[in-house]
């Protein structure tokens, strides 16, 4: 497993009012939700970049208006719902 280190200015610190903690959890879900959106990484690898369950990760991707249903059509969305 790699790991990747980034230097967070104190200022952000003291402007976001978050701890170094709080940061890390922060930027591990910027990086796994820029992963999931920009290179089409698993949702299971995005979860687990982020410290989270497949669950809240999708959870978390709802509240940053990331949709995880794509269709190229609206033939094959309807093809979905009724093989559902």
């Amino acid at each position: 497993m790699c790991q990747v280190m980034i230097n967070v200015p104190n200022a952000v610190l003291f402007d976001t009012h978050m701890s170094t903690d709080e940061t890390t959890v922060f930027a591990r879900k910027m990086v796994a939700l820029g992963y999931y959106t920009q290179n089409n990484i698993s949702i299971g690898y995005c979860a687990e970049i982020a410290g989270m369950t497949e669950e809240e990760f999708m959870i978390f991707l709802g509240q940053n208006k990331v949709d995880i249903y794509s269709f190229d059509s609206d033939e094959e969305l309807m093809r979905d719902i009724q093989n559902a």
